[in-house]
């Protein structure tokens, strides 16, 4: 806990040097450590299961609903992120176990109910991505494309994390490392 204490207190990560480690409690109480997918890429996602923006994007035709499925592989893990404090919205373990069902979400919630991974990243909205390489690089932080709330904002529709994630499978530098987070504030 110490490390994650001193972590939050630096700055928060940045692209291009090594990703904060982390381990935290998923939702059945399993430890996960960010260093048990070394040699993969990771995509950390900042999850709060009550945020309209989290909402439409894991329901229905929301982006998040079919993202994970489709990129995820050997060489692709994904983990939800809570770092939502004790009584905030969406913080509940419970609600937290129900969104994952509720969800279709084939991949962990953890729960860093202090909320010092997520201010080791800088994580500021849910949904916020980060994309650790295999390397144990931080490669991309922002938005999971440019349509918040499935609205188009503008044309064409890009898809930043699936960019990204095309860019380090292909061994190129991701194209476009940062774009702005948006949704709901991290309920730290």
């Amino acid at each position: 806990m110490w490390l994650l204490t001193a972590l939050a207190l630096a700055a928060p990560a940045t692209i291009g040097a090594a990703a904060p480690g982390f381990t935290l409690p998923n939702t059945d109480g399993t430890a996960v450590s960010l260093a048990q997918f070394q040699g993969k890429t990771v995509v950390l996602e900042w999850f709060n299961p009550d945020c309209p923006f989290v909402v439409a994007a894991h329901s229905g035709e929301g982006v998040l609903r079919a993202l994970p499925g489709r990129t995820s592989s050997d060489q692709v893990a994904w983990l939800a992120i809570n770092s939502g404090a004790a009584s905030k919205q969406g913080a509940d373990k419970k609600r937290n176990v129900a969104a994952r069902k509720e969800y279709a979400m084939d991949y962990p919630v953890l729960l860093d109910a202090d909320g010092a991974v997520g201010k080791a990243y800088g994580a500021t909205n849910t949904p916020h991505i980060f994309i650790v390489d295999p390397k144990g690089t931080l490669v991309y932080a922002g938005a999971v494309d440019n349509a918040p709330m499935g609205k188009l904002e503008t044309p064409p529709m890009v898809n930043y994390v699936e960019a990204a994630l095309a860019d380090i499978a292909a061994g190129r530098p991701v194209a476009q490392p940062t774009t702005k987070a948006v949704g709901c504030s991290v309920k730290y």
